[in-house]
């Protein structure tokens, strides 16, 4: 009893002490914003302790609290949901019972969770989905991709691409009553990452060039060069996502040797012949004054990590990498960036980049914004924040798609 009644008071402690820790001023229902970076932070604690004594590995915390919010294909009066395969890899479709006149628009749906946690089942996009489907009457694909990292890098990347290529088959489009020059990708977070990179591949491919409409990022990472963008020391204790937290999950995306994500925290990760790719990236360049505030562009030291990751010099991980002329074909985007986070800078890079090349962008940034929101509009926790980057999404669709 004695033990059991430390444990609660030591977790006590540490939540008090979580909710008091420094927060901006400005967040959306700042009271709920910090109970869920208390808990967050605490999972990340105890997940860190539990991989410290062998108990169990870091991300596997977060993978099974993430695996209560699973739903199953549950049809209801305006959307039929189904779980089948595209080339073998298992997607969710929604499909509107509506038997309109003329053919459907779609939207691919790629699921954050920085390539190791999520599901398109997610309750919460599983609503978004669901919702998407019925505002529109578009046909909605989840992809469920395979997660590092058992599945590491480029197998989220492949997943995607083989089932996009599968459904923009002709006769696959005619099944589902689809409109070929009506379709649209969108992800979140690591999603917006794999949005950006799998349009840049079908759009710079001949065999499907221009057979993607548009694009739509939600506060999406978009670069693995510099770990030290005015964003990420900002915001480098979250809320909601802290930057260890990040370089920690999405390093296993690359790799699981320890030895990355403590060089990517140190912003020594990138070896010697990656140096003229921070060309690209080079926030001091991109990013809008507002931004850039009091902070100075340092290089990040290069060549300093013994070990070699192809990985971290590819643009199928960091599409912030590719070349002007890889960017200037790609089609209308959208991209939602949010203030109170660390990815923030990203967005806000390739924005720029895109206009520099003449790509079409629409840019929502929310001032009192905080990254996953999308992922908070169910229970327990509901923040309407998740409801507003909903409809903006949703507004722009219908206006462009």
């Amino acid at each position: 009893m004695g033990y059991k009644t430390l444990c609660f008071a030591f977790s006590c402690i540490f939540f008090a002490y979580c909710v008091y820790l420094p927060f901006p001023e400005n967040v959306e229902e700042p009271w709920k914003v910090r109970i869920l970076d208390s808990l967050i932070r605490m999972t990340s604690l105890v997940a860190t302790l539990f991989e410290y004594i062998g108990l169990m590995k870091y991300e596997d915390i977060f993978l099974t609290l993430s695996s209560l919010h699973l739903t199953k294909p549950v049809s209801d009066e305006n959307i039929t949901v189904i779980d089948t395969k595209f080339s073998d890899i298992p997607v969710c479709l929604y499909l509107p019972k509506k038997k309109p006149k003329i053919q459907k628009p779609a939207i691919i749906f790629i699921h954050g969770g920085a390539f190791v946690l999520g599901s398109c089942k997610a309750a919460a996009y599983d609503d978004l989905n669901r919702w998407t489907a019925n505002k529109l009457d578009a046909v909605v694909v989840g992809i469920d991709y395979r997660l590092a990292p058992q599945y590491p890098f480029p197998a989220a990347f492949e997943d995607c691409v083989s089932v996009i290529k599968f459904f923009l088959q002709e006769k696959v489009l005619t099944k589902y009553r689809v409109d070929p020059t009506r379709i649209c990708i969108m992800g979140d977070s690591s999603g917006g990452t794999l949005t950006a990179t799998v349009t840049q591949l079908l759009q710079n491919d001949p065999k499907f060039k221009d057979r993607i409409k548009a694009q739509a990022l939600i506060y999406p990472g978009l670069q693995s060069l510099d770990t030290s963008l005015p964003s990420h020391r900002e915001y480098a204790h979250g809320p909601i996502l802290s930057r260890e937290m990040t370089i920690k999950l999405a390093c296993l995306y690359v790799t699981e040797d320890k030895a990355l994500p403590q060089a990517a925290l140190r912003n020594e990760h990138m070896p010697e012949e990656s140096r003229h790719l921070f060309k690209f990236v080079n926030w001091s360049d991109f990013l809008p004054e507002k931004y850039k505030k009091n902070h100075v562009y340092t290089e990040p030291v290069l060549g300093k990590l013994n070990a070699s990751y192809p990985a971290l010099v590819d643009s199928r991980l960091s599409p912030l990498i590719a070349s002007d002329s890889q960017l200037q074909s790609l089609p209308l985007t959208y991209i939602l960036t949010c203030e109170h986070d660390p990815l923030r800078d990203d967005g806000f890079i390739y924005i720029t980049r895109l206009r520099n090349v003449g790509v079409q962008v629409t840019h929502d940034h929310i001032e009192e914004g905080i990254h996953g929101a999308l992922s908070f509009t169910r229970g327990p926790v509901f923040l309407d924040l998740g409801l507003k980057v909903r409809d903006k999404y949703i507004t722009w669709l219908e206006e462009n798609l």
